[in-house]
C-alpha cells in the first residue's frame, strides 16, 4: 500500500527514520560506555592497575546489552529496507521482529542492567574517593566520544531508554496507516510497560530486602523480665524463656513505612523510631553507640526518611523494641484534635491503642510528630496497612470499629 500512495510512503519512512535514529543514539551511548570506560578499565587491570575494581558492579551486563541492541538495530534496518522496497523475504515481518525482540531479549537485558543501577552508583561514589580511580574516570571523560557526558550520565542511559520505548512505540502507532499496525505497536508498548512494572516490583522487593537485612541486626529485643519489672524469673530458668529470634520475625515481612517520632512517657519525651510492617508495628527506642560501625551505604534513590534510617545504621545505632509488636488487626488509632492537643501541650499528636483478643486495651502510646502533615501521613499509612491486612484475612476482623481515626473528644 505504501508503494501506491507516495504520501503514505514518505509518512511511513519518516516514522521509522525517527525510531531508528533513537535506537542509533542509544547504541552509541552504550558503545561509548563499553569502548571508552569498560575497555579502558579492562586494559588497566591487565597491567595490574585498579585490579580490585569489580567491573560487573559498575557496568553489569553491558556487553550483553550492546550485543542485543546491535543485533536488534541491524535486523530492524534490514526489515525496514525490505518493507520500503516492497520486496518479499524469508525473514520476520516488522511487527514480528519488534514483538520478539522486546519480549524475549531487549527488555530482559535492560531489566538486568537496571536492577544493578542503584548499586552501581553507590559503588561509583565509594570508588571516587580513590585518587587512582578518579584519574581513570577523568581521563575517560575527556575522550571526544563522550561529548562532555560524565560516567554517571552514561550509566543512567539504559534506564532512561527502557522508560522511553513505550512513548516511542505509541507515538509511531498514532501515525500508522492501518489499524493492524496500530494495534500491533500498542500491544508491543504494553509489553514494555509490563516489563517496567515488573522491574519496579523487583526494585521494591530488593530495596525492602536490603532495608530489613540491615535492620535485623540493629533491633534489640528485651527479654520479658527486663521489659516487665513485675515479672520475676530466676536465673536458672531464664534459658527457658529465650526471646524469639528477630530473623524469623521480620525477614519475610514488608517494611511499609518508618520514621522518627516522640513518645510521651511519664511526663518525659522520648525519641522513638517506628517501623510499620505489613502485619505489625514496632515502636523502638533509639540507642546511639559511641563506637560507630560500618552500616549499609546510603542509597540516593531512597526517600529522606530511608536515608535517615541508613544514617542511624551507619552510625551503629541500635533500636530497642518497647513492649511487643503491635498486631495491626488489634490496633486502634485515636487522633488528638487541635483543641485537646493545645490544652495538653502535645501538638501534632495521636494515640495508638493495643488491644487483646477480648478488645481490652493492654497498651497505649501517645506519639508526637514533627508537623501536622507528618502526623496525617503516619495515620494514613497505618490505616492503609490495617485495611489491607483485614482484606487479606479470611476471618472476621477481631476489632470492630466504624473508623480508625477517632477524635480525642469522642473517646
Amino acid at each position: 500500500s505504501a508503494g501506491s500512495h507516495p504520501h503514505a510512503f514518505r509518512r511511513q519512512e519518516a516514522i521509522w527514520e525517527l525510531f531508528t535514529s533513537e535506537c542509533f543514539y542509544f547504541l552509541d551511548q552504550l558503545m561509548v560506555l563499553k569502548e571508552v570506560f569498560s575497555a579502558t578499565l579492562s586494559n588497566l587491570q591487565v597491567k595490574n592497575c585498579l585490579a580490585d575494581v569489580d567491573s560487573w558492579r559498575l557496568f553489569a551486563n553491558l556487553n550483553e546489552l550492546c550485543l542485543v541492541s546491535f543485533s536488534f538495530l541491524t535486523n530492524l534496518l534490514r526489515v525496514i529496507k525490505s518493507m520500503l522496497e516492497i520486496t518479499e523475504g524469508d525473514g520476520p515481518t516488522l511487527m514480528e521482529l519488534l514483538s520478539t525482540v522486546f519480549q524475549d531479549s531487549l527488555c530482559h537485558c535492560l531489566q538486568k542492567y537496571c536492577l544493578n543501577y542503584s548499586a552501581a552508583l553507590l559503588y561509583l561514589d565509594s570508588l571516587k574517593l580513590r585518587e587512582d580511580f578518579g584519574i581513570y574516570v577523568k581521563w575517560c571523560e575527556r575522550n571526544d566520544l563522550c561529548r562532555r557526558l560524565q560516567l554517571r550520565d552514561l550509566l543512567v542511559a539504559p534506564l532512561q531508554r527502557l522508560t522511553r520505548y513505550p512513548l516511542l512505540l505509541r507515538n509511531m502507532a498514532k501515525r500508522c496507516q492501518t489499524e493492524d499496525e496500530n494495534k500491533g505497536l500498542q500491544a508491543i508498548a504494553e509489553q514494555v510497560d509490563t516489563s517496567i512494572c515488573d522491574l519496579e516490583g523487583k526494585v521494591k522487593w530488593l530495596d525492602n530486602y536490603q532495608k530489613v537485612k540491615g535492620l535485623r541486626d540493629a533491633l534489640v529485643w528485651l527479654p520479658v523480665w527486663e521489659r516487665d519489672k513485675r515479672a520475676f524469673v530466676p536465673e536458672t530458668l531464664k534459658h527457658l524463656l529465650k526471646a524469639v529470634t528477630l530473623e524469623n520475625l521480620i525477614s519475610h515481612r514488608s517494611l511499609l513505612h518508618e520514621g522518627k517520632l516522640v513518645l510521651t512517657e511519664n511526663t518525659k519525651l522520648i525519641d522513638v523510631y517506628l517501623f510499620l510492617f505489613d502485619e505489625f508495628l514496632l515502636i523502638t527506642r533509639i540507642k546511639r553507640n559511641k563506637k560507630k560501625s560500618v552500616g549499609p551505604e546510603q542509597n540516593p534513590l531512597r526517600l529522606p526518611q530511608n536515608q535517615e534510617l541508613d544514617q542511624f545504621l551507619k552510625e551503629g545505632c541500635t533500636f530497642t523494641v518497647l513492649d511487643q509488636p503491635l498486631s495491626l488487626d488489634r490496633l486502634q488509632l485515636k487522633n488528638i484534635d487541635q483543641l485537646n492537643a493545645s490544652t495538653s501541650g502535645l501538638p501534632h499528636s495521636f494515640i495508638i491503642m493495643h488491644q487483646n483478643r477480648y478488645q481490652q486495651c493492654i497498651g497505649a502510646f501517645i506519639l508526637q510528630a514533627a508537623s501536622e502533615s507528618n502526623k496525617k501521613e503516619w495515620l494514613s499509612k497505618i490505616e492503609g496497612a490495617v485495611t489491607t491486612l483485614l482484606k487479606l484475612d479470611s476471618e472476621q476482623p477481631r476489632v470492630k470499629s466504624a473508623t480508625l481515626w477517632l477524635e480525642s473528644a469522642q473517646i
